[in-house]
């Protein structure tokens, strides 16, 4: 897919009470953040086959199937739901538009659906990867008992973007509560990847990458991935560079005891 005219394009944000609606981050800025990357093997096939298939548009429209636009990521919070959305920007090379929800969200229900509407018909002009974290917030299930009835209309808004996103953009959401989207919203989504906690595989490989190569050989990465067992990727970074933090300070190399103090110290929230 060839889109490197589109991703140094100007990128002009829709706006709501003079406020961008949205934060843009260009293919290179994405490249940095996913240096460290590490997705489960399922979700990994996820995005390469998707990838391939939009690099494939022709032979799709050829025989009237169509492409993949929309994906949806659900699981625990710090498993890599939003490093994919970067990781997917820098490998079609688009910017990614991180969508502000404090921005779009207003008191007033009607107006956050003309602003989700904005931010659609946006994407829909602009080739890109749309990404709205705690999608939940605007695509809830509709209840008769809502207190606020607005709230579905936003829904149905929701609802008409999805069935009228095209072009060359990509819209990707992420949820910790996918039960609570609305059934008619889940259905728009011809993608869907789920996120859990790192195997153990997967949490010696981020720990390698976190620690560097000078170390990743030795003993270490191996008794820190038995120590953080349990912890998401989120909280492995913190506290390998809270550890790596500490070592510095008292001029040594990197050891299983600073990374021992900085796990007691930042405490993280695991399931036992």
């Amino acid at each position: 897919m060839n889109n490197k005219s589109k991703s140094n394009a100007v990128v002009r944000l829709p706006r709501a009470k003079g406020i961008d609606m949205a934060t843009v981050y260009t293919p290179k800025e994405c490249a940095r953040k996913v240096k460290r990357i590490v997705l489960a093997e399922k979700n990994q096939t996820i995005v390469d086959e998707f990838i391939t298939i939009l690099g494939m548009k022709e032979k799709f429209e050829e025989q009237d199937v169509p492409m993949p636009n929309k994906i949806v990521m659900f699981g625990p919070p710090g498993t890599g739901k939003t490093l994919t959305a970067f990781y997917l920007a820098q490998r079609l090379d688009l910017p990614l538009i991180l969508v502000r929800l404090d921005a779009i969200i207003h008191s007033h229900l009607g107006e956050t659906g003309s602003n989700v509407r904005k931010i659609f018909d946006f994407a829909n002009g602009t080739p890109c990867v749309l990404f709205l974290d705690e999608f939940d917030a605007l695509g809830r299930m509709r209840d008769s008992n809502d207190e606020v009835k607005e709230m579905a209309r936003v829904v149905n808004t929701l609802l008409q973007c999805l069935d009228e996103f095209g072009g060359e953009s990509v819209f990707v959401a992420a949820t910790n509560l996918e039960e609570e989207l609305d059934t008619a919203i889940w259905r728009r989504f011809d993608t869907k990847m789920t996120y859990t906690l790192p195997t153990d595989a997967d949490r010696l490989q981020y720990i390698e990458l976190l620690i560097g190569p000078e170390l990743s050989g030795a003993v270490l990465a191996g008794r820190a991935a038995d120590l953080l067992a349990g912890c998401s990727f989120a909280d492995i970074e913190q506290i390998v560079l809270k550890a790596k933090r500490k070592a510095i300070i008292e001029d040594r190399a990197l050891d299983y005891e600073n990374i021992e103090n900085a796990l007691s110290e930042y405490n993280p929230r695991t399931k036992g």
